[in-house]
């Protein structure tokens, strides 16, 4: 469904997103004129990285960071030792302090938590979340959420332009806009099963019990419950829980 809607705003996207620099890198230049639309709507993993790193810079300066020595912070940072760098990707984790039961992964490898997720869960589960959002960044799949809502903001915004005015560079609502969407990304199916069986293998890699990931996805569905919109490929959590209780008890 990703690739499915990655296709259609490529088509969308314009072929002037002039001005939108990156370090060494001008955007705006990948998108002239003999430019192809994949090409145009595609970023390198260099632009992605400096991308991610402005939008998670933005967000970290929004929200309450706990501090190194919090006991949210502490308790992180020991559930992610020997997880600083996981098939040559290097990894850095922070906590925001909101109620809010939520995680997320920026392609440059920097993992966000909220205090409400690590408050309602156990070590166990906590380490699910840990590996699983480790596994969207590993899985390329947290890449190809940005790319798809970096083509979206930039169809937008070229929509909004006068004639053929290039769009300028992105501004800090801009990036502010594009953390918000991966915030609430919607992985498909296929990525979430992915990203589950990988958080799964990590955890038995390293030594690490992996029932954490049934209750951990047994609470989501408490919470949110197991419906899912008819028009969305996003699994359930209950739909989750039951697959990877199966895949666990057969190995």
């Amino acid at each position: 469904m990703q690739a499915r809607r990655y296709s259609v705003l490529a088509m969308c996207s314009v072929m002037a997103l002039a001005g939108c620099k990156t370090s060494g890198t001008d955007l705006g230049g990948m998108l002239d004129a003999g430019a192809s639309l994949m090409t145009a709507a595609t970023l390198s993993d260099g632009d992605v990285k400096t991308l991610g790193d402005q939008t998670i810079a933005h967000h970290d300066k929004k929200n309450r960071v706990a501090s190194a020595g919090s006991h949210h912070a502490k308790r992180l940072a020991g559930l992610t030792a020997g997880w600083k760098e996981v098939e040559g990707r290097s990894l850095e984790y922070k906590v925001y302090i909101s109620p809010e039961v939520n995680a997320f992964a920026v392609p440059n490898g920097s993992i966000r938590f909220y205090s409400g997720l690590l408050d309602s869960m156990t070590d166990d589960e906590v380490r699910y979340v840990i590996a699983h959002e480790i596994g969207h960044v590993v899985l390329g799949h947290s890449k190809k959420a940005l790319q798809v809502e970096y083509a979206t903001l930039a169809a937008r915004q070229a929509g909004a332009a006068s004639g053929n005015t290039a769009v300028s560079a992105m501004s800090s609502s801009s990036i502010g806009e594009l953390g918000q969407a991966l915030i609430g990304a919607q992985f498909s199916q296929s990525q979430e099963n992915e990203a589950d069986d990988f958080a799964v293998d990590l955890l038995k890699k390293t030594g690490k019990p992996t029932g954490g990931a049934v209750t951990a996805l047994r609470k989501l569905e408490k919470l949110h419950g197991n419906q899912r919109s008819m028009f969305s490929s996003h699994p359930a959590p209950g739909d989750r829980a039951k697959r990877l209780e199966a895949r666990i008890a057969s190995k």
